[in-house]
Parts: structure tokens; C-alpha cells; sequence
């Protein structure tokens, strides 16, 4: 029972997590360079180093569709460079999830595996999915929709002790990204958490930084490039977030539901 993920960020790692744990072989895909803030907890790491254990579970790149169906037959996580899903009749998945989080539909369809989920904003249960699960935070985190749709995006981070924009860090310019610091580190407002084309990206609050991009990507001014999280907890940098595990919730049960069941 072979689930394919679209998109291996932290949220869509949640939600491997969780699969992998029921006992689903998960195989995700992503860009070939991915832009992952939160890159201690996303499975995407793996198209970069070759591998990457994210809590107890280890992710590995694979090369072809064939490789990706023995890595996670064997039980890992199998990462391909594959943004558009070109492998997919090669996978023959018994379910899709898109996790791409790009606050609309890119291009996922009820045609593409028996059961498809869409995550977060930009998807319509029974028209483009057959069910839809809500990324807001709030009071509706992680419920499943069999009908309609998630919360529109607002285009506002949700609030984590107290800060929400501003605990964003964002590229002051456009070039390449040079990140100065490592991710866990315990930083101070006016800080230089990084360069963008030779100029500073600040960190915006006291904290921990939680996410940071990786090196050498150029990036358009305004993207987001790091995250700090005021509850200065370093553990929580390397563990998923409680929203990514109850998306992933939300997932598990919209798989059961449609008769999805794990490999044990």
C-alpha cells in the first residue's frame, strides 16, 4: 500500500511520519533543489545529502521509480526529484496526498491514484480531491472536509508564542542566499542570520532559530528564508511541529476512510 506525497517539507514530513508509523510505504517527491525553511525536520534534505533521519525515521533519495518502491518497501522513506509527478504511472500508489503547500492547486487531480488528499489552501473535496484537510491553525487544525474546502489563505503566519509576521525572516534583496548561522542556534534581535546579495537578512526577534534555507539557492526579495521561534526551545527544531502531526492526522483518517490500509 504505497502512498506518494507531493511535496517534502515540514509539513508534508508530518505526514510521512504519521503514514510511516501506521505502516504505509511512503514515497515523496519534491524539486530538485528544495527551498525548505524547517530543513532539520524535512524529508527533502534527503534529495540534497543523500539521506537524512528526521526523529527515528530515516529518508533516502532514489534515483528512478524502481528505486524508490525497494527503498520504501525495505522501510524508509523515498525522496525523488520529481516536482511534476512525471514517475507516477510507474508507482501505481494506492493513494496521493499533495502537501505542497502552495496555497493553490498545481496541477493535482481526482484521476491521479484512487484516493487523493489535497493539504491546506486551494483544493475542493469531490472535485479535485476527495478530500481536503485544513492547515489553519486554530480551532479546525487538521479536520478532514469530504465537501468544500480549507480556510483561504491569509497570507499571515500563524502565531507562535505571542509573534506571528514577525517571527518570518525574509530575503532584503534578491541574489543568493548566504546563510551565517545553523539552525538551534539562539539568536537576538538585529542579528545577521544571513547575506542575500551581499545584504544582511536580520533576525526580527529574540529567540531560537527554528528554520533557515539552505546555501547557494538565489532567491527573489521578499521570499521567506528563516523562521525564529520565541519559545526558545531548541528541541522543537528537531522535531515535527504539533501542526505538522495533526495535518498528518487529519491525513491518516481521510485514508481509513476511503479503505486505505497499511502494509502491517
Amino acid at each position: 500500500m504505497t502512498v506518494i506525497i507531493r511535496g517534502a517539507g515540514d509539513i508534508a514530513t508530518g505526514i510521512a511520519l504519521r503514514l510511516h508509523r501506521a505502516g504505509f510505504h511512503i514515497v515523496m517527491t519534491d524539486l530538485p533543489q528544495p527551498t525548505s525553511i524547517r530543513r532539520t525536520v524535512c524529508f527533502s534534505e534527503a534529495l540534497r545529502l543523500g539521506e537524512v533521519l528526521v526523529e527515528d525515521v530515516m529518508a533516502r533519495r532514489a534515483a528512478s521509480a524502481q528505486a524508490a518502491l525497494s527503498i520504501a518497501a525495505e522501510g524508509d522513506v523515498a525522496v525523488l526529484a520529481d516536482p511534476e509527478c512525471a514517475l507516477l504511472p510507474d508507482l501505481h500508489p494506492a493513494a496521493l496526498v499533495d502537501a505542497i503547500l502552495a496555497k493553490r492547486n498545481l496541477g493535482t487531480s481526482l484521476n491521479m491514484a484512487p484516493v487523493v488528499v489535497g493539504v491546506g489552501p486551494g483544493f475542493t473535496a469531490g472535485e479535485d480531491c476527495h478530500a481536503a484537510v485544513e492547515t489553519m491553525r486554530g480551532h479546525t487544525l487538521g479536520r478532514v472536509l469530504y465537501h468544500g474546502s480549507p480556510i483561504p489563505n491569509t497570507g499571515v503566519p500563524g502565531v507562535i508564542g505571542g509573534y506571528g509576521a514577525e517571527r518570518v525572516l525574509r530575503s532584503p534583496a534578491a541574489g543568493v542566499f548566504e546563510p551565517k548561522m545553523e539552525i538551534g542556534r539562539m539568536v537576538k534581535a538585529g542579528e545577521v542570520a544571513a547575506l542575500v546579495g551581499g545584504q544582511p537578512m536580520l533576525c526580527t526577534i529574540d529567540g531560537c532559530l527554528r528554520g533557515l534555507l539552505q546555501g547557494g539557492l538565489t532567491v527573489p526579495a521578499g521570499m521567506k528564508c528563516g523562521d525564529i521561534d520565541p519559545r526558545c526551545k531548541q528541541s522543537h527544531c528537531f522535531q515535527a511541529s504539533d501542526k505538522a502531526l495533526a495535518v498528518g492526522g487529519g491525513v491518516l483518517e481521510a485514508l481509513l476512510h476511503f479503505g486505505c490500509l497499511p502494509n502491517k
